[in-house]
């Protein structure tokens, strides 16, 4: 054997060597990736009703882009909350009005991209829009952003309600001028919810669920969602007229991490 073909069959085991490294390692974050647990399921399979507005997979939140995890733009719920919604669904749709989701379970990566932004007191993108009167500094103080969510328990979602017929709520287009999330609703983005007061994670009094300023109209918007949710078994976070948990909650005390997307839920079943 020649010193060239010895140096060529050592390149070549080398060369096999790594990409069995290569391959073994694909292999097993591929394997460590988390799924769902069984009980957890596709909001869409349980109501295909209800909207779907799934704004972390969008670049229009307070972020400004979109949060990791968010691999597909569904809702994914456990089944006791998922079929709890179903419920108030069909409440709702006898009054002529349907339910829209825009946030449902929430993986702890999402959280920690939360927190990082949070840290980031440079990027204040979409300031104008979300917290035009909150200096950065204090969002976790205010406590608007926390290094735990509910979200991720898998039985808390943010929603609001629309009348039907419901007229599609035209996209983001990302550096479009902002306007406060407290504006009136003719003034701040056209969501095709019913005014609420406020905009979808607005952090502001306002967004209160029983602020008194909110009167009339948008008072009794709030008060249709709470009074048809909270008559099912879910609970009302003070803070945000949008955010409710089912309760009790399958999973009190687990922070899931799986990402949103249907492989999550295929894989794990």
């Amino acid at each position: 054997m020649t010193r060239l073909t010895r140096a060529v069959r050592g390149l070549v085991t080398a060369l096999a060597a790594l990409l069995a490294v290569t391959a073994s390692s694909a292999t097993a974050q591929a394997k460590t990736e988390p799924r769902a647990p069984k009980d957890f399921v596709a909001l869409s399979t349980v109501d295909p009703t209800i909207l779907q507005e799934m704004r972390y997979f969008t670049p229009h939140n307070f972020v400004g882009e979109r949060i990791d995890g968010y691999e597909q733009p569904i809702c994914i719920l456990t089944r006791p909350a998922a079929d709890a919604l179903h419920r108030a669904q069909l409440k709702l749709l006898r009054k002529g009005y349907t339910l829209k989701v825009y946030d449902c379970y929430r993986p702890q990566r999402a959280v920690d991209h939360f927190v990082r932004w949070a840290k980031d007191l440079g990027d204040q993108a979409m300031k104008g829009e979300f917290y035009p009167d909150v200096d950065k500094t204090r969002l976790f103080e205010d406590g608007y952003i926390a290094a735990k969510s509910g979200h991720s328990r898998g039985s808390t979602m943010d929603l609001t309600i629309v009348r039907l017929p419901a007229r599609p709520t035209r996209p983001y287009h990302p550096g479009e001028p902002l306007v406060p999330c407290y504006a009136p609703k003719n003034e701040r983005f056209p969501d095709n919810s019913v005014d609420m007061g406020t905009g979808f994670d607005c952090f502001d009094p306002l967004a209160h669920t029983m602020d008194p300023r909110v009167q009339g109209e948008q008072r009794t918007n709030r008060l249709l969602l709470k009074n048809t949710l909270e008559s099912l078994g879910f609970v009302n976070l003070a803070e945000e007229w949008w955010h409710f948990t089912y309760q009790p909650e399958p999973y009190p005390d687990t922070y899931f991490d799986f990402p949103v997307s249907w492989k999550s839920l295929i894989s794990g079943h």
